[in-house]
């Protein structure tokens, strides 16, 4: 009876082991420099060298859409583009397609590029300025929980890390031409950034510039609104005043 007693606790802690073993990798400690939830193949490490950013574990937006996340200096920052429709207390944020009634709004809305699906599943939505701030949106938070739209003095701590306003661009756009339009003029990625041309819409309802230039939110009140954007032409990471009624992309930072 002893005997079949310790064959059976052995085949258990056994069958313990082996099931143990099938944890997939995305759940481990993960000490190297590398994605725990999703490979990104567009990045070619060999090309980089040696990373300045650091990928960490990734994070889920209230629509469960799911982001990589890289630490830079001491910031950490989403490594794609948002995409998420609602604010995170679960408050819908409106998808306005009229081109007519984009130029009009005071309040919070959100449309994918040229308002074609399968392009905000690639780079993100584009929001207006009313989407991102608190000062106009109810104080509601389009970032997953523990997470913010930044502020100019963030971006700026980030570009300064990269040595100013006319290199930071280089590190922080993808490489290559799958998104960005030639030349791509010095995009290194080696901040694992990984910035792609998501456009824009103008004020007027227009869409534009995909494919050559990425604008960014700030989080910043005043008469107009604060962005900064990176392009395929130069090296730039710039700030620019603008419209609250441009639609933009939105990059969120760690609290």
């Amino acid at each position: 009876m002893k005997k079949t007693i310790y064959l059976l606790v052995f085949v258990i802690a056994l069958f313990s082991c082996k099931k143990e073993s099938n944890i997939p990798s995305s759940t481990l400690p993960n000490p190297t420099n590398s994605i725990t939830c999703v490979d990104n193949p567009n990045i070619n490490f060999t090309s980089i060298g040696t990373p300045i950013g650091k990928f960490g574990e990734c994070i889920k937006d209230i629509d469960g859409n799911t982001y990589k996340t890289v630490t830079i200096g001491t910031q950490t920052w989403m490594a794609e583009n948002l995409k998420v429709s609602k604010y995170n207390d679960g408050t819908a944020i409106p998808n306005v397609t009229d081109s007519l009634q984009w130029p009009k709004l005071t309040t919070g809305a959100w449309c994918n590029y040229n308002n074609i699906d399968s392009l905000g599943k690639i780079y993100g939505k584009l929001y207006n300025w009313y989407a991102v701030s608190p000062t106009t949106n109810g104080n509601k938070n389009v970032c997953p929980s523990g997470w913010h739209v930044p502020t100019t003095i963030e971006i700026n701590l980030l570009r300064d890390y990269f040595g100013g306003e006319s290199v930071a661009g280089n590190t922080m756009k993808e490489i290559g031409f799958l998104h960005w339009n030639s030349p791509n003029v010095g995009a290194t990625n080696s901040s694992l950034f990984s910035a792609i041309p998501s456009g824009l819409r103008n004020p007027d309802g227009v869409f534009k510039s995909i494919g050559i230039n990425c604008l960014l939110w700030s989080s910043n009140d005043g008469n107009n609104s604060w962005c900064y954007y990176l392009t395929y032409k130069d090296d730039d990471l710039t700030d620019w005043y603008t419209y609250k009624t441009n639609g933009f992309s939105v990059r969120c930072l760690k609290d």
